[in-house]
């Protein structure tokens, strides 16, 4: 018997090891060292919660859309789920030669190097996915063009992440508008999943002080409090974007758990003291930056660029492949990611998402893996 929804390797591969690893450098969760085992989170506790306003309405507010764009979610993959199964219906509506048997399934663009549940998800859901480049010789750019000369009569959407994940790289929302046209002029939607969009400093003017493809044309948006907030365990997320895909996703939401009450409330409070938290996570963000870049610049076997604000990067090694450095990491009790999981399997990820303090530590236990694959 077949599944309609096979395992995701990478989840499967990741889902036991960040509490297994000694040193943690996989985990890209801001304060993701400080969780603890209280109900709630310590970053929230003892703060005050917000009297009128309900979670939809805060994150309306904070991307300057109406309550009926904004769909709140049990995370970002959930989330992202939802987004999917919207657009889906909204290419199957649509499609006047649904019933071809030369091109059945609508067809879902998905950028590579990239995350690869967001494949997984558009495969399980029937879509026909394809992949459209970002070359790393060209420091990952998102390219209109590709798009272009990878979509066919069937395309529906196409799935981008911003920050780039796994390289880390940031694009303005100008670029962001000329990929949304590319999708429009293809007969589709874009759809950005911008988990990693606040983790620049200083902030910018968007929601959350990151960047957003929000109030895009044809342009779906998802997010969540996990990564940049630390707020994983609240399981909490959004969809921003056009009404007739919003309501097909809460449609599609009523076939799904809904966010507990006690999340809903604690993210409530978390975007009621937001300016303090975000202020707290830049300085995070930052002094982590600042531990990766200067780790990477001083060891000569690592080839990657740690961009501007970012705390994760997708590296290379002189001389070993992902697994290999992924192994003698392990050894040595640090998690990363072998890039396999990303579609470049010469490549590792390295993500520093804990307290400054513990990230200095792993980094030098990492670094002692490093020295043992030189013998």
């Amino acid at each position: 018997m077949t599944t309609t929804f096979p395992g995701i390797p990478y989840l499967e591969w990741i889902v036991d090891r960040a509490a297994e690893a000694t040193h943690d450098l996989a985990t890209s969760d801001l304060g993701s060292s400080r969780r603890g085992d209280d109900l709630v989170p310590p970053v929230l506790a003892g703060r005050s919660d917000p009297e009128d306003a309900t979670l939809a309405g805060q994150l309306a507010a904070r991307y300057d859309v109406p309550e009926s764009s904004v769909l709140v979610t049990a995370g970002a993959t959930n989330a992202n789920f939802l987004a999917a199964c919207a657009l889906l219906d909204l290419a199957t509506d649509d499609d006047e030669d649904g019933d071809d048997p030369d091109d059945p399934c609508p067809q879902v663009l998905v950028e590579k190097p990239g995350y690869q549940p967001l494949v997984a998800t558009s495969e399980a859901l029937g879509a026909r996915v394809d992949r459209f480049v970002r070359p790393p010789e060209y420091d990952y750019e998102l390219e209109p063009h590709r798009l272009d000369g990878a979509s066919t009569d069937a395309f529906a959407y196409a799935i981008v992440t911003n920050r780039h994940n796994p390289s880390g790289k940031l694009t303005p929302r100008a670029e962001l508008a000329e990929v949304a046209s590319a999708a429009d002029d293809a007969g589709g939607y874009l759809l950005v999943d911008e988990v990693y969009a606040p983790f620049v400093d200083p902030a910018a003017d968007g929601p959350f002080g990151g960047i957003t493809a929000s109030g895009l044309d044809n342009t779906v948006v998802t997010g969540s409090l996990t990564k940049f907030y630390g707020l994983g365990g609240l399981r909490v997320g959004w969809i921003i974007g056009p009404e007739e895909v919003v309501e097909r996703a809460r449609s599609a939401s009523m076939y799904l758990p809904a966010v507990a009450e006690p999340s809903t409330k604690l993210a409530r409070r978390a975007l009621h003291h937001g300016d303090e938290i975000e202020a707290a996570a830049r300085e995070h963000l930052s002094a982590n930056h600042d531990l990766l870049a200067t780790f990477v610049a001083e060891r000569d076997e690592l080839d990657g660029r740690i961009h501007a604000g970012g705390t994760f990067a997708f590296l290379d090694h002189a001389s070993a492949d992902g697994d290999a450095v992924a192994d003698a990491a392990w050894d040595r009790g640090v998690l990363v990611v072998p890039g396999r999981f990303f579609d470049a399997p010469e490549s590792f990820r390295i993500s520093l998402g804990g307290d400054p303090e513990a990230m200095s530590e792993a980094l030098s236990a990492f670094g002692d893996a490093l020295d043992d694959l030189a013998g």
